[in-house]
């Protein structure tokens, strides 16, 4: 029972190791075809995790044009801040979770850069962001990213200890990106809409594909529901985006579509401009 505990709450070869080395050698033989496979099993959890740690690295810098066409204009124009300001909440979350929960050094990590990334983008946006927006932008990002973020650590460090504290982080990381995979279901509306797959870029639909697909089989090797459950989901809706890609890529887009779009429907701030209603809500 007691090497079945420590085999249950471990993913690492060297605590495979270690429990050989503490009890008879007889019991798992390095050269027995179990250990063999736990070897192999632990290399290929740790090449997942760093193939994922590559595909999310590139994510997080797909923002990378827009932000260098901000800069070039000195203007956010139609730019939107709260994706930001959402995805910076979740890679703190996830880098939490990965400090908190031993051998997840690899979610800690890649959320860690993800990080540094999200901050150097909000505070592009603050820069050249009007100034209304700018108030505005600064007020939900105080909110959501400091204030959200320092109680979701206060509760579980002065509240919660071992596995409930592992559990809770996970929870909330895990729920807030199930929320943000489902963003894209608006971009999958308008190419169904508009027949045009010009608001749905193919590398980003592949690369959110590909970002769901190896974070869920790597949630499968380390038995992590909280990975596998929200990345699952990414991996289904990246699967749909690039079927959708599939379908509308040769089709000509309805001018009347765009024309009605272009009247204002579809460009509506989540953050007001400094030129919207005052009693217009975030």
């Amino acid at each position: 029972m007691h090497i079945e505990s420590n085999i249950t709450h471990t993913n690492s070869f060297d605590s495979y190791k270690e429990i050989n080395n503490h009890h008879s050698p007889l019991l798992f033989p390095s050269s027995s075809p179990f250990f063999c496979w736990i070897s192999k099993m632990d290399n290929l959890y740790l090449y997942v995790g760093i193939i994922g740690n590559i595909i999310s690295v590139l994510m997080f810098l797909s923002p990378v044009k827009t932000f260098w066409t901000i800069v070039k204009k000195g203007s956010t124009e139609e730019f939107k801040s709260l994706p930001y300001i959402c995805t910076l909440l979740n890679s703190c979350l996830w880098t939490y979770y990965g400090i908190t929960k031993p051998g997840s050094y690899l979610v800690a990590t890649v959320n860690g850069f993800g990080i540094l990334v999200e901050i150097v983008y909000i505070s592009l946006f603050l820069i050249y962001a009007p100034p209304r927006t700018r108030a505005k932008t600064a007020k939900v990002a105080g909110i959501v990213d400091v204030m959200v973020f320092a109680g979701a650590v206060l509760v579980t460090q002065f509240g919660m200890e071992g596995d409930m504290r592992i559990d809770v982080i996970g929870f909330m990381g895990a729920a807030l990106n199930i929320v943000m995979y489902a963003s894209p279901l608006s971009s999958m509306r308008l190419v169904v809409t508009t027949k045009s797959v010009e608001y749905m870029p193919f590398l980003l639909s592949l690369f959110f594909f590909l970002n769901g697909a190896v974070w869920t089989f790597y949630a499968f090797l380390v038995r992590d529901w909280f990975l596998g459950v929200p990345n699952g989901t990414g991996f289904v809706l990246g699967v749909a985006q690039l079927a959708l890609y599939s379908i509308y890529m040769q089709s000509k887009p309805s001018k009347v579509i765009f024309d009605d779009l272009d009247s204002g429907g579809q460009h509506q701030h989540l953050l007001p401009s400094s030129t919207s209603n005052p009693t217009e809500p975030l």
